[in-house]
């Protein structure tokens, strides 16, 4: 169901992209240079980039399907920089 509209799917890739990021932060990088293994950011890494992309490319399709201002499309994209904003982004759909 979330799939059908381009906003579910946004949110979708957004949680994805936001946990992937967590997972990256908290811990593959952390492992990379606590345990000394760099494998996990390499895999988890690609994984994020590849999320990261779809993220922006959902932004982009929702701004132009749903008539975003400018503005919100920069604060969705700054919002998949910072840890938790995918998130934050999410919950202000949910309200609108």
């Amino acid at each position: 169901m979330l799939l059908k509209t381009a906003i579910g799917r946004l949110r979708l890739i957004g949680w994805l992209e936001g946990l992937s990021f967590l997972i990256l932060l908290l811990i593959a990088m952390p492992l990379k240079y606590w345990a000394d293994i760099p494998e996990v950011v390499t895999i988890v890494g690609g994984l994020h980039g590849g999320l990261f992309v779809l993220y922006l490319l959902a932004v982009l399709h929702v701004t132009i399907k749903h008539r975003w201002s400018i503005l919100k499309f920069l604060a969705a994209c700054v919002a998949s920089v910072l840890p938790f904003g995918p998130f934050v982004v999410d919950r202000k759909l949910l309200r609108d």
